[in-house]
């Protein structure tokens, strides 16, 4: 096993990663450097990584630059289904000599892998920008969480190590110690291919399990220069694998194989509630009920109240409506407007969203870049042409003009609330906006949904606002601010209903998921022992 320092007793208290400055032309002289530097590597082969054994098939995967779908991004291998149980027998092998360690060495990795993101940062961010689709600043916000995750869960392992104290009983010696629950797959999604990849995988490896990972077929690339990380960061190659491959191939035997101890899952609801079904099941030598931790989507909404700022109101529903494409579980795709400011608001708006600009998001002047694929282009454009019959189109309303998968942001007023696009996660840049009577019936509206994640609310009125704290019921609610951009530490993420477990990564529990706590009593006198119990 690789030697690195254990972290010290005492680190410095959490703090987020900044964000870098674009506009302070060093910095966009550095991160064009790299976007050269990653385009020179177009096209290269990636190998499956089972348990630090290179592996190449036959059947190839490849992912390509949704700005311009003619570049292949990356060549990647269609692991088979003996593969991935092979994956999941090295990963069982593994276990017990990664879970030995202790809490303080593994969060050492950790903080070693944070320091490499840092350095690689621009590098990143440009892998991000050429298959994600991401502009640079949606790819350095994700780069940054991916960072503050490592530094997070390091310290929140350190916490694990020492829990809280239990009652001490006369005469004994009580603990509670955490240990590993074993192998673990690691299903990411692809619009946060590295913040919440690196986020499950961190939290699985920190607390001694061993995971296979397997990333979107969106964006392999990403996922494979990542796992070139983990390894420069030390941690053992047989602590991890990287599984690339058709999901609907070899996604339900990682997930059903009797040996697979949990799965940490991020992305659509149809597919999250496949997995947590499958997982129930206890096939022939499996000794546990298995765990899921899941994040599946949202149709997320954003009050505007008549005693608000509007200005303030209709920025924060621009930028959560149509940042990055409107391509993330939290975006909002629900405006519920008070009749009193609905026009106002509907104008100011408009105006705002007209001056977007759409293109490849290499380039730094783009507002908007593309949605991640084919697929999801033609699907986002039937819901707008669903959207046309059930509203009044605002703006926006098709595609927009380039090679790639560019769509105009779109809004859609005057959307009845029983509307398929006010029922329906789109996942791309399309806002229906809905008039309400009152707050009252605001609150009504946003919560006529199956999904509860992130919300939020503009109003001046702290009754209103107090309300919305007891009544708005999502995982994630915002105050006069968007319903994006969940900061780690500072606002633990995860939803209600159908937008998962509400495991909320992030936050000073998330850890827990990941381990089993073993209570301990150890006699230490010949007391006499009065006491019943279980």
């Amino acid at each position: 096993m690789s030697a690195v320092a254990s972290p010290p007793t005492q680190l410095k208290p959490f703090a987020n990663e900044p964000y870098t400055d674009f506009t302070k032309p060093d910095r966009a002289t550095a991160m064009r450097a790299a976007l050269a530097k990653v385009r020179s590597q177009f096209g290269k082969e990636y190998d499956l990584l089972i348990a630090g054994e290179r592996h190449r098939s036959s059947s190839k995967l490849e992912s390509f630059n949704p700005s311009n779908p003619s570049e292949i991004v990356g060549v990647h291998q269609k692991g088979s289904e003996q593969d991935a149980r092979d994956a999941v027998e090295a990963a069982c092998s593994y276990f017990p000599e990664w879970s030995k360690l202790s809490f303080e060495e593994r969060a050492g990795y950790l903080l070693r892998l944070g320091e490499i993101l840092r350095d690689r940062k621009y590098e990143f961010d440009a892998w991000l920008v050429f298959e994600a689709g991401k502009t640079w600043a949606e790819a350095e916000g994700d780069v940054s969480e991916a960072i503050d995750f490592c530094e997070y869960y390091a310290r929140r392992a350190l916490k694990l190590a020492n829990p809280e104290p239990t009652v001490q009983l006369s005469g004994e010696r009580d603990q509670m110690i955490y240990i590993a629950l074993g192998v673990g797959v690691i299903i990411p999604p692809w619009n946060f291919p590295l913040a919440i990849l690196l986020g499950m995988t961190a939290a699985s490896l920190v607390t001694g399990n061993t995971v296979i990972i397997k990333p979107s077929s969106e964006t392999p690339t990403v996922a494979a220069k990542f796992a070139e990380a983990l390894l420069e960061a030390g941690f053992p190659p047989q602590s991890f694998s990287l599984f690339t491959g058709s999901g609907a191939a070899i996604g339900d035997i990682l997930v059903s194989h009797p040996k697979t101890r949990f799965i940490s899952f991020t992305g659509s609801r149809d597919v999250g509630l496949h997995i947590n079904e499958l997982a129930a099941k206890t096939p022939k030598g499996q000794l546990w009920i298995k765990r899921v931790i899941a994040e599946m989507g949202g149709k997320d909404a954003i009050i505007v109240d008549r005693e608000t700022e509007i200005d303030q109101a209709v920025a924060g529903v621009l930028h959560s409506a149509f940042g990055y494409q409107g391509q993330k579980c939290s975006a909002c795709s629900r405006a519920i407007v008070d009749e009193a400011v609905y026009d106002e608001f509907l104008e100011k708006l408009k105006q705002k969203v007209d001056k977007l600009t759409v293109g490849s998001s290499d380039d730094f002047n783009n507002y908007m870049g593309p949605v991640i694929s084919r697929r999801a282009k033609q699907s986002i454009l039937d819901y707008i042409e669903i959207g046309k019959k059930e509203g009044r189109l605002i703006t926006g309303g098709g595609p927009a003009e380039g090679e790639g998968y560019f769509i105009k942001p779109t809004v859609i007023a005057d959307v009845d609330p029983k509307a398929r696009i006010f029922q329906e996660e789109i996942f791309g840049p399309v806002l229906a906006v809905t008039k309400a009577k009152n707050f009252d019936h605001a609150l009504e509206l946003a919560n006529d949904s199956e999904y509860g994640l992130t919300g939020a609310v503009f109003t001046t009125n702290p009754e209103k606002i107090n309300k919305a704290k007891r009544q708005f019921f999502v995982g994630n609610l915002y105050i006069n601010r968007k319903c994006t951009g969940a900061m780690v530490g500072a606002h633990p993420f995860g939803g209600f209903n159908m937008s998962g477990t509400d495991s909320k990564a992030g936050g000073p529990d998330y850890l827990l998921q990941f381990v089993q706590g073993k209570s301990i009593a150890e006699k230490v006198s010949d007391s006499a022992d009065r006491r019943t119990g279980i």
